[in-house]
């Protein structure tokens, strides 16, 4: 397996506490991949960070201007073949990197690659739940080695919500456009990016393991939005591009109840 293949661009925002175990967590990787801080809010705590841990930090000459920028922004700090953008809430397990790498050396027609991930709620790390059992369920069609390539599997998993995380993927810069992210979209911006990749010629990759911890809290980004509905509105409109108008409402009043799963218990 070759080295220098892979790059971890962690999205450093304003001053969360979680970010320095993220960063630990990149930083401890079975293949030894690229890490880069990228911060469109650049600061004296992360710049604490990056100093602690000898880092190379990337900083936006524009500013936030919104989550999908934010998003392509981390995609075009990482100068290798593989880049994960990774949610400083976050923490990886120690073969996250190397279960990718080794993925894309078997299928470099890879437009992401993504394993499951569980949840982090406190200091707690939950591996089974309502919400967690739904995504592994809706992607069981790509779970079979090599329908990942063709767009109907693709979109098929896509087609009733989200199953992928968003910081459990590893994009292939040789394959995706930039820009891929929607920015008029608040909380639906990676299943819009998904959903417009599905399109495009090339496989959706997945590693059937739990190999990144997801943390859910009532300061996240996600709680926000569903707290104001935000995401029942980008929701629908997801739903559109797959069903008929009708049918997407009414799919999309069941998948309200979902959404009380990303709430602290």
């Amino acid at each position: 397996m070759k080295n220098n293949l892979h790059t971890f661009v962690v999205l450093a925002y304003k001053e969360s506490k979680y970010l320095e175990e993220c960063i630990k967590s990149v930083l401890n990787q079975k293949y030894k991949s690229k890490v880069v801080i990228a911060t469109t809010t650049p600061n004296d705590y992360i710049t604490s960070l990056v100093k602690k841990y000898n880092l190379e930090i990337t900083i936006s000459s524009e500013g936030h201007k919104s989550i999908g920028g934010d998003f392509d922004f981390g995609v075009s700090c990482g100068n290798t073949d593989l880049v994960t953008v990774v949610h400083q809430d976050d923490i990886y397990d120690y073969e996250y990197s190397y279960n990718m790498v080794q993925a894309y050396c078997k299928n470099k027609d890879s437009l992401i690659l993504f394993p499951h991930y569980y949840e982090i709620r406190g200091k707690k790390k939950v591996h089974k739940n309502i919400n967690l059992n739904i995504k592994s369920l809706l992607l069981t069609p790509i779970k079979i080695t090599g329908l990942g390539k063709f767009k109907f599997i693709k979109r098929l998993i896509l087609r009733f919500g989200n199953p992928i995380c968003c910081p459990a993927v590893t994009f292939n810069k040789n394959k995706i456009p930039l820009p891929l992210f929607e920015y008029d979209f608040k909380c639906d911006v990676d299943w819009h990016a998904w959903e417009t990749l599905s399109k495009k010629k090339g496989s959706f990759t997945f590693i059937n393991k739990q190999l990144m911890g997801h943390r859910v809290h009532d300061e996240s980004t996600t709680t926000e939005l569903i707290h104001d509905r935000t995401r029942t509105k980008e929701d629908l409109e997801m739903f559109k591009r797959f069903w008929p108008e009708w049918l997407a409402k009414f799919i999309n009043n069941f998948y309200v109840k979902a959404e009380k799963s990303n709430e602290k218990k």
